[in-house]
């Protein structure tokens, strides 16, 4: 990476503060890109869902893991709850989706309970041996008696094939039928999965982030509180792919203890430890035991860390040193936080992240854990709330008793319920993910780098003012 004419500005700069250059390039294609990260994690893509509860669930895991990307289960999780996540995550397919499942006896009001449950906006219906009756979406509700019975409602599926059928095939049977799932069925005509158009062309785009047994890649973080060595032992063996020690304040003692402690039990997956700002604080983390060192103090949208205390880094120039000071160590950093347009994943990337940690972007999504809701205008949208707010630290302390959790809670750095709307162009969180990965994929063009590593080594990058922020934007409706 590298600044127009030489020229570093000596202020700290913002993702809106920054632009990229075109290089003269020969990269012919989007998809002659390869945006597998560096970093030891496995992720085919440079994206890592963050370890909030409102956003990284057992939905969010399978379905970011099937598109290349991790999603961390947050610290609050207990270690039999994560046993049951990972352990459920690694037994879906890699290229169908998880079906959302009722029985012809069960009433309208429970499918339209499920629908949505999943991007893909339809229930199965299926006999007492789990061979599919028909489907049942929205649309078939309409006008219905929320009592109804599905077997009333249920239309039977145009396209069911079997689970081996490649996702090509698939969607030239959808197109040909004009159909909008596949029923994807196992050796004994059982359900094992649903497929949309879109889906099919998705899987051969992209390339999941599997395990050496071929399963879905899932992390899971521990705090720095309490027995650390014996939290993360318990996690580990719930089989995740990357352990996360994590804490707001990263470059403390006890992020330093913390991260001996999750040493002594031998882990055998990637370590990554955050959240710091500085080139000290991330060489102080990798010696201490860090693969990767988490970066970004205040830059998220629920995050109140800067106004509360004045405490942080603008995001680019708090990237750009932590990843230099790390690369120079041969290992890595993620960008945690400020992400709002592909964009700023781009950005990320060049100044040498090797992912960029989003969080209450893909809460407005129907694979985030909380439930849809809608508001005076009949809009959808799922509540975000930060890891400092009171919410959540009352839900982490809810095993203390009454008084320290009343102190506790006087002291909040967060916020505790944000609506976030789902984009109705972009309702699920694949659709965020083909937005960044288009972004980053055409970034990666114009820089003439066909790996992400080139990415960084040939950006080039220039600094500009609000306005040259501002005249960026589309304007869709006009000026």
């Amino acid at each position: 990476m590298r600044f127009l004419d030489g020229h570093r500005p000596a202020h700290d700069l913002t993702y809106d503060d920054v632009f990229l250059l075109p290089n003269r390039s020969d990269v012919e294609s989007r998809f002659d890109v390869d945006l597998a990260t560096a970093d030891g994690t496995g992720a085919t893509i440079p994206i890592v869902v963050a370890n909030m509860t409102a956003v990284a669930g057992r939905r969010m895991a399978e379905t970011v893991a099937r598109r290349g990307g991790l999603v961390v289960l947050p610290q609050d999780v207990d270690s039999t709850a994560v046993a049951e996540i990972v352990g459920w995550v690694k037994s879906r397919h890699t290229v169908w989706d998880t079906p959302l499942v009722l029985t012809g006896g069960d009433a309208v009001a429970d499918a339209l309970n499920l629908v949505h449950k999943r991007a893909h906006g339809a229930v199965v219906v299926v006999d007492g041996e789990g061979r599919p009756v028909g489907i049942v979406d929205e649309a078939a509700c309409a006008g219905v008696d929320r009592f109804a019975r599905l077997a009333d409602v249920a239309q039977p599926a145009a396209v069911a094939v079997p689970l081996t059928t490649p996702s090509r095939e698939v969607f030239e049977q959808l197109h040909s039928h004009g159909a909008s799932l596949a029923l994807g069925l196992d050796a004994e005509g059982r359900l094992a999965g649903v497929l949309t158009a879109v889906g099919a062309l998705r899987a051969d785009i992209y390339t999941p982030a599997v395990d050496d047994a071929g399963k879905l890649r899932v992390a899971a973080a521990v705090g720095v509180n309490g027995d650390v060595a014996a939290k993360a032992e318990a996690v580990l063996a719930s089989g995740v792919d990357v352990l996360v020690v994590d804490t707001a304040h990263g470059h403390q003692e006890k992020m330093i203890a913390a991260l001996k402690a999750v040493r002594s039990v031998s882990p055998k997956v990637p370590v990554v430890a955050g959240n710091v700002v500085t080139a000290e604080g991330t060489r102080d983390l990798i010696q201490a035991g860090a693969d990767v060192v988490k970066v970004g103090v205040g830059p998220g949208a629920m995050c109140t860390t800067r106004m509360m205390t004045g405490v942080g880094r603008p995001q680019f120039s708090a990237v750009a040193e932590c990843a230099a000071a790390a690369r120079e160590l041969g290992k890595h950093v993620w960008a945690d936080g400020g992400v709002r347009h592909p964009r700023d994943v781009a950005l990320a990337l060049a100044a040498g992240a090797s992912a960029a940690m989003v969080g209450s972007w893909f809460a407005g999504t129907y694979e985030s854990p909380g439930d849809l809701r809608f508001d005076e205008q009949g809009r959808p949208y799922k509540e975000s709330f930060g890891m400092a707010s009171k919410r959540a630290v009352g839900a982490r302390t809810r095993t203390d008793n009454v008084f320290d959790r009343a102190r506790k809670a006087l002291f909040e750095e967060g916020i505790s319920s944000s609506r976030m709307a789902l984009d109705p162009q972009r309702p699920g969180v694949e659709d965020l993910l083909d937005s960044i990965g288009s972004g980053v994929r055409s970034s990666c063009t114009y820089a003439g780098a066909r790996t992400l590593e080139e990415f960084h080594e040939r950006a080039l990058l220039g600094v500009q003012s609000a306005a040259g922020f501002a005249e960026g934007r589309p304007l869709p409706s006009g000026w």
